[in-house]
This record gives structure tokens, C-alpha cells and sequence, in this order.
């Protein structure tokens, strides 16, 4: 159920406490059964599946010695599946088909840098090679096809690591071969024959010119541009006869829609639209390219569809598999067999493959079966009205207990997470979370929101975030916390904020910048300093260097120096009076271990408490799953001394990982004994 709440200003935490007096704290329900860790965030039993080209296998990752790799099976015979590729250390994440079924790509990265290099692996043979063999460079897919199947269009910085030239890549000799340098330009589209036919080159004014490419000529004047205010406008790609370009446009609107733009006239078609939000993904005919569904996500994910077959194709699939989420994530180029991903919400999801001319729907897996039965709970989408009027759509998790009726209205208070997103230029989504199933399960109300400056709303609630690190990004969260205690899901003293990125910034900014205001912090890869965040960010993202600036602060002028400053809790360390909890990889690109460095030395230096744990092996965020369980382990024990929820044992999690707990063990229970 969505619901409205208005709050009239800047809301006293005095009067939210007394409004929240009526309803009575629950305690976490013994009775419940505490899920264990491992459950929701180790390896799963089976993700990820994709279908070949050609329909005659079926692929997925699942554990090989404890490490996620891909595994293929023949279609009509899942349950005979080999592994395909032989990881020892770092999961496969990200992994394809080559259009003519005879070759597995998959991207790796060495201890979390991102520089990602090419596999393939020949079906044939099994032989797996790699296809970009080169330190310090980060590999980019640009474009498939179907008429040239053993290629693929690669990007990499090689030559300089701020742009990545285009190459052509023929799968099976590894052979690759120079197509267009791209000194200062941010990307290409290529169509269906492999011809790069548009260049992205970033402008003055954080938004980006889109130039026609002829050859290896990119052309002097650009066919279209746009300013940081319209930076969501951006090309989807071309049909595979190249007549037709798809865009999506903010330009003399504010959410986003799909066009379809005649690449001979130039004349743009309006093909879908909403006012309440950006049109999001589209599903594509695998031989024709051309648009046959996309969708619109607000609070939930809907799709509309072009194609009459293809609508009435999923809305049998809705009715066979129930309420929840259906998503359609593989298809053969005869487009007669289909890949389905069914979420329940709450519960795991399954995957199935579906045969649409018999109508045949044959479950294959489900990604976590030891969380059938487990108790699980609902996500509610709410809107939030932020001080300034500003709808916050966010999602409300409400531990068992505290709902009876399972309608989101909470009878009974609960300590909250507040738990907030990366990026911060993306969204919190409505489906399975494993994060609010483990807070809830723990006895928390868990409130995710998607705040000003998150993506898929529009390009004024985009842009209101513009200069708001620190600011009204800031107290967004803040009034959400009000709207949760006025609700009655919690109580102003009982309220942790948690988070990874910008999620982990927005936490150290709010025990920094209004320190009485969370009862904790869980910080995750969270930059501290601003004005070294910038100076620091990887040489490939040069091309978002102007909109960083205009949308952060540009440190090259007095005043964005001062707007970052201001905005950086690195300053305000001898602020922060409640506990916090830090986790770090040592090879993060984007938020350097020197972001976290700086914060504890800060507040040693002002002799403030606080609890490091750093991860040698990995980058921005956990990919290792011993290490992800590990670091869950120290937030629960750490929120449970906290907000009293309920604890499941650190145990040997630590042990089980690489973390190195660098300070503060002391101050959360488990953690003395871990050297």
C-alpha cells in the first residue's frame, strides 16, 4: 500500500518522540527463526542463468570449490551441467554468450581493482583464454551481432587509461584489431554490421555532444547535444537495419522517454512515456532490435508491451506463477524459448524456462533454496514529502511482530535501519533485498530512500541534488527518519544509519553532521573527504569529471572548494558522538582506503571510539562472499550492542575471511579474540 505522509517543516525530534509514545516497542520474537547469515549472503546454489543464441544450452554460475563459475548444460538435460571456467579466488560476476553459441566471455578483475580483463571459453574444446592479456587496463563491451556471431566490439584504455579505443575482436583466434581511437571521447554505438556509427564526447557543460561517426572519421559538428541538466538523454541503439536509432530523451520534459529516431531524416518518434517516472528497461526483438516491451519504474517495476504476442505471452506467465515480479532475461535469436526470473518478494526467486509455442513453463532452480519456508517478510513502497514538498518514493521493511495485518501501517514500534544507497546517481528498487530480510529478521524496521539526486525520477528530482551533498540530500534522510517515528515503525533513539559508497558518505555525514540524531553508523567504502574523493577517482571516468564537479563542487574554483570542504565529515570528526563501524577494501578504485584511513586517524586524534575492519583482497564493496558474511557479522553484533536486535554469533566468520580488524575491536562484542 502507498501512503502519503506531509510533514509540516522541520518536525521537533521532541514532538516525534511523543507522537511514536502510543505505540509500544517491540522486542525482536524469539519465536521467530533467526536466518542464518550464510543463507542470504553466500554463494547461491545456482544465479544467473542465460540461454545460447542458437537455444541449445543453458549456462548459470554456481559454486565449483566453494567459487562462483559458469556452468553449462544441454537445454532439454539441466541437471547434466559442467563447469565451464575454474576460478579459485574471485567469483565470476559477469558473463556472456558469443552470438554464434560457441564461446562463453566472462570479465574478471584482480582483488577488486576493476581492471578488467576478457576470457572466453570455446564449447568446443573448453580451452579458456584470455583475450585481453594486458596489466592496468579495463576492458568495455560496445556491441554484438548477429550477422558477424564470432566478433565483438571491445574498448580498452591500453594506449591512454582515460579512453577507451574500439576494437574488433573475432572470438575464436583472440585476434584484435584497431577500428577508431577515442582521445576524448566517452563512448561509441555500433550497429548490427559492427560499424561504429556514433561517438559521445563529454562538453563544458557536464552534459555530452553525440557526433555521427563515418569510418574512422568522427564528424566535426554534433547531430545532438545536451547540458547536465538533460544528462539522462542518451542512445539505446540501433534495429538491426540500421533505419532506426532509440533514445532516451529528457530534453523538453522532465522524466525520460523512448523515441524512435529515423536515422535518414532525423525526424524522432515518441514511443513511450510517464509522467511519475524515467522509462527504464526495454526488451528488444534478438534479431530485429527492434522495441517490443519496456518499462516504467515508480514504486514498483511495470511493463507495457508493443508486441500483442509478447504481452500475452507474460501476462500467462503472471498468472501461472503468481503475484511478484516477472522478468523475461534471456531469449534465443528464434525467440521460442524464453528465460523467466519469478520474485516473490518474499521469498526466493526462481527461474524458469519457458518453450512459448507449447506454452511450457519448466522451473529450473531456485537461487537459494534454504530460504524456502524461511520466515520472510513484505517490502512496502511509501512516498515520503521531504520539508521542501519533494516526494521521496522509499521502501518500508517491518520485522515480524510489529505488523499484524501485514498492511505496512506498524502497530508496534521497532529500532530502524536507515539504509541508504550508493551511487548517489541510482535508486533503491521494490523486490527481494537479502539486506532488509537480515535487519528485519534481526528485529529491525528497515527504511530504504531514495533521496534527491537518485535516478529514475525525473531529471528535476535528479537535479535538485545538484551542490546537496551534505545539504538537502542530507535532510531528506533526516526527514525520513521523522516520517518512520510519526509513523510509528520506530522511536528517535533507536534509528541506525547504514549504508556503501554514497550510502557510506551519507552515514559518516550523519554521525558528523548532526551527531545526536542516529543511535549508530555502519559505514561501507564511504568517502570522508570530498575534495580528495575528486582528486583520486580512476582515469577512466574522465569523461565524468565536468558532471562530478557540477553536480559535487568543482575544487578548481574557491567556491566549490568550500562547498566541498563544508560537505566533507573528514572535517567534522571531533563531532561525531555515537558509534561507528567502518569496512574497507584495500583496492577500491573509487573510494581509496585512504578515505577511511583519514577519518579514523581523525577521530583518534580527537580520542572518539570507532571500529575498522579492512579487507586486503578486495575493491568497492565484497565480492568474496567469506568476506561479505564476515563484515555482516561485525555490523550485526555491532547494531545488536547498539539497538538491541537480535544476534546471530560472530563465530568463526572472522577466521573464515581475509578481514583485519585495524582498530576498535574492543568495542564490538565477538571481535577481541580476532587478531
Amino acid at each position: 500500500m502507498t501512503r502519503i505522509f506531509q510533514l509540516g517543516g522541520l518536525t521537533a525530534l521532541a514532538l516525534a518522540a511523543m507522537l511514536a509514545t502510543a505505540a509500544p516497542t517491540v522486542a525482536p520474537a524469539a519465536s521467530v527463526p533467526l536466518i542464518p547469515r550464510a543463507d542470504l549472503f553466500g554463494n547461491p546454489q545456482k544465479a544467473g542463468a542465460q540461454i545460447s543464441p542458437d537455444g541449445q544450452w543453458l549456462s548459470w554460475t554456481a559454486p565449483l570449490k566453494g567459487v562462483m563459475n559458469v556452468w553449462v548444460a544441454p537445454v532439454d538435460k539441466p541437471d547434466q551441467a559442467r563447469a565451464m571456467t575454474a576460478a579459485t579466488d574471485r567469483p565470476i560476476r559477469m558473463y556472456y554468450w558469443s552470438g554464434d553459441s560457441q564461446h562463453l566471455l566472462y570479465v574478471q578483475d584482480q582483488g577488486g581493482d576493476e581492471n578488467f580483463r576478457l576470457y572466453g571459453v570455446s564449447m568446443k574444446d573448453g580451452r579458456i583464454r584470455d583475450l585481453t592479456p594486458m596489466d592496468k587496463v579495463r576492458v568495455r563491451l560496445i556491441g554484438t551481432s548477429t550477422r558477424h556471431k564470432g566478433e565483438a566490439l571491445i574498448g580498452l584504455n591500453q594506449r591512454d587509461p582515460r579512453w577507451h579505443d574500439v576494437y574488433r575482436l573475432d572470438v575464436a583466434s583472440g585476434k584484435l584489431t584497431e577500428v577508431i581511437r577515442a582521445d576524448g571521447v566517452a563512448g561509441f554505438i555500433a550497429d548490427d554490421d559492427l560499424q561504429v556509427r556514433m561517438a559521445m564526447r563529454p562538453n563544458a557543460t557536464g552534459g555530452i555532444d553525440y557526433f555521427k561517426v563515418k569510418g574512422t572519421t568522427i564528424e566535426d559538428k554534433p547531430l545532438l547535444s545536451t547540458t547536465l541538466e538533460d544528462s539522462e538523454t542518451g542512445p539505446i541503439g540501433y534495429t538491426a537495419d540500421g533505419r532506426l536509432l532509440y533514445w532516451t530523451d529528457t530534453r523538453g520534459r522532465d522524466t525520460a522517454a523512448i523515441y524512435a529516431q529515423d536515422v535518414a531524416s532525423g525526424k524522432m518518434t515518441l514511443l513511450a512515456e510517464d509522467k511519475r517516472a524515467d522509462m527504464g528497461e526495454t526488451l528488444r526483438h534478438p534479431v530485429t532490435g527492434e522495441i517490443e516491451a519496456f518499462s516504467v519504474n515508480y514504486l514498483t517495476n511495470e511493463w507495457r508491451f508493443t508486441s500483442a504476442a509478447m504481452g500475452a505471452d507474460y501476462a500467462w506467465l503472471q498468472r501461472q506463477l503468481g503475484s511478484g515480479d516477472v522478468n523475461i532475461t534471456g531469449r534465443t535469436e528464434a525467440d521460442d524459448k524464453w528465460l523467466v526470473v519469478f520474485d516473490p518478494v518474499s521469498a526466493p526467486a526462481s527461474t524458469h524456462l519457458f518453450d512459448r509455442k507449447a506454452r511450457k513453463l519448466t522451473p529450473l532452480y531456485v537461487s537459494r533454496p534454504a530460504l524456502q519456508g524461511a520466515p520472510l517478510v513484505a517490502m512496502h513502497p511509501v512516498e515520503i514529502k521531504a520539508r521542501d514538498g519533494l516526494t521521496l518514493p522509499s521502501y518500508l521493511t517491518l520485522p515480524k511482530g510489529a505488523d499484524d495485518n501485514g498492511d505496512g501501517k506498524p502497530e508496534r514500534a521497532s529500532p530502524m535501519v536507515l539504509l541508504v544507497h550508493g551511487g548517489p546517481w541510482a535508486r533503491n528498487d521494490y523486490g527481494y533485498s537479502a539486506y532488509h530480510q537480515w535487519l528485519a529478521n534481526r528485529g529491525y524496521a528497515v527504511l530504504s530512500v531514495n533521496f534527491r539526486a537518485s535516478t529514475g525520477f525525473g531529471k528535476r528530482f535528479l537535479n535538485a541534488g545538484n551542490l546537496q551533498w551534505g545539504k538537502a540530500m542530507h535532510t531528506d534522510l533526516l526527514d525520513a527518519v521523522q516520517w518512520a517515528v510519526q509513523q510509528g515503525a520506530t522511536t528517535p533513539d533507536k534509528v541506525a544509519i547504514m549504508g556503501g559508497s554514497y550510502g557510506g558518505y551519507a552515514t559518516l555525514a550523519g554521525l558528523a553532521f548532526t551527531p545526536t540524531t542516529f543511535a549508530c553508523g555502519v559505514d561501507i567504502v564511504g568517502p570522508s573527504n570530498l575534495e580528495t574523493l575528486l582528486a583520486s577517482i580512476p582515469p577512466y571516468w574522465e569523461a565524468g569529471r565536468k558532471q562530478f564537479y557540477a553536480r559535487m563542487g568543482d575544487p578548481g574554483t574557491p567556491e566549490g572548494l568550500a562547498l566541498l570542504k563544508a560537505a566533507s565529515p573528514l572535517y567534522k570528526a571531533g563531532d561525531i558522538r555515537r558509534p561507528l563501524l567502518i569496512g574497507q577494501g584495500a583496492n577500491d578504485p573509487r573510494v581509496k582506503q585512504a578515505e577511511s584511513d583519514q577519518i579514523v586517524q581523525a577521530m583518534h586524534q580527537h580520542k572518539i571510539p570507532v571500529t575498522y575492519v579492512l579487507f586486503p583482497d578486495e575493491g568497492h564493496g565484497f565480492a568474496k562472499p567469506p568476506n561479505n558474511i564476515a563484515f555482516n557479522a561485525v555490523a550485526e553484533s555491532f547494531l545488536g550492542q547498539c539497538l538491541g536486535g537480535r544476534v546471530e554469533p560472530v563465530g568463526e566468520a572472522l577466521g573464515q575471511s581475509s578481514a583485519k580488524v585495524v582498530t576498535g575491536a574492543e568495542h564490538v562484542p565477538g571481535l577481541a579474540t580476532k587478531p
